[in-house]
């Protein structure tokens, strides 16, 4: 019954809070991810990768929790005289991996669109196999879940509420992704938007690896972006995005009349 208590009921509500907006930036990368698959098969990537992805959140909590010194203890510190300085421990390199590889596909992604002669004809892009896509969305699921765990783990010491918290957020994920993914395949003019919050996003785990290396170059600390500046970074590029997309509509009316007199 102490499961049920208030203090569990109202801390169960905060992580599944904090999940879902910890979750945002994955949300992006699975439905992106889901789209280099035939079209038939993406749903079940995008349910398949997030499903695995919820039981390895729940032995990656499990093992957080009994182990956690193991992922904050430094074990390889380069230094490079006065110009760079590092501890790196299992979480740093696994935020830093994680971030270096988002930013590649986004700059991958976004050179393709450019490269492309007509939208809707990119069929030379790189496809996955359903397997393929599939372990990359669970490993990035466990990239991204290491905030939440470590955050959930200061929140509570019950392993039932956080695994009930990874479950819940886990099935909101599976039926949010598909309407994402329907979003971006229905307005193509929203991918390039959507790729570039992921580059974003990759910058941003960069810069959260870094810190929890304690990385110096020279007498400059890399500092962490802090979750209000990436969410205020992702509103100022949706704004932009809508005022670009009407101004152009714009234009091209004002053509079409001119062509029209």
């Amino acid at each position: 019954m102490e499961l049920f208590s208030i203090e569990n009921l109202f801390t169960l509500m905060m992580l599944i809070f904090l999940q879902a907006v910890l979750g945002f930036d994955n949300l992006l990368y699975i439905s992106i991810e889901s789209q280099r698959v035939p079209a038939d098969k993406q749903q079940f990537v995008r349910r398949t990768g997030i499903g695995l992805a919820i039981g390895l959140r729940i032995v990656l909590l499990i093992l957080v929790v009994n182990v956690i010194e193991m992922f904050q203890e430094p074990f390889f510190s380069p230094t490079l005289g006065a110009l760079f300085a590092a501890k790196f421990n299992v979480h740093s390199l696994i935020v830093l991996a994680g971030g270096v590889f988002i930013i590649y596909t986004a700059f991958k992604e976004i050179s393709h669109m450019l490269s492309i002669h007509e939208v809707g004809h990119d069929h030379g892009q790189a496809q996955h196999t359903p397997g393929v896509a599939i372990a990359w969305i669970v490993a990035m699921n466990l990239v991204f879940s290491f905030d939440s765990i470590l955050s959930a783990i200061a929140l509570t010491d019950s392993i039932v509420v956080m695994g009930i918290a990874i479950i819940v957020s886990g099935i909101g994920m599976m039926v949010l992704a598909d309407h994402v993914a329907e979003f971006l395949k229905r307005n193509r003019m929203y991918e390039v938007l959507g790729l570039f919050i992921l580059l974003i996003v990759g910058i941003m785990l960069v810069g959260e690896g870094g810190h929890l290396a304690h990385m110096h170059f020279g007498e400059y600390a890399v500092e962490p972006m802090a979750k209000t500046t990436f969410y205020f970074s992702i509103a100022i590029l949706v704004i932009v995005d809508i005022a670009q997309g009407r101004y152009q509509k714009k234009l091209s009316t004002e053509r079409a009349t001119s062509s029209a007199h």
